[in-house]
């Protein structure tokens, strides 16, 4: 667990997540996905849970002038990432 610079297009990928509630499927499964933005768009908070049994996910990332920097909760940074590589491609309003 830990940070990790945007090498994988992280920025791409959480801007392609809706602002707000949304669904999405991922390996088969439901997710329940909110994304906030704050501070003037320098920050945003995303998080999953899996619709049913409540297992969840979140990570926050800072947009810096280094470029975007993924800070996960509690799950390795790769978790958060496959997730969002996953998810942009069914999410839902």
């Amino acid at each position: 667990m830990g940070e990790s610079r945007d090498d994988d297009g992280l920025d791409v990928l959480i801007g392609a997540i809706p602002e707000g509630w949304s669904r999405a499927r991922v390996a088969g499964q439901t997710w329940g996905v909110t994304r906030t933005t704050r501070a003037g768009g320098k920050v945003v908070s995303f998080e999953a849970e899996r619709l049913g049994d409540g297992e969840g996910l979140g990570a926050n990332i800072w947009f810096t002038a280094d470029g975007a920097v993924l800070k996960p909760c509690e799950v390795p940074a790769e978790s958060v990432m496959e997730f969002l590589r996953s998810a942009v491609s069914t999410a839902e309003r």
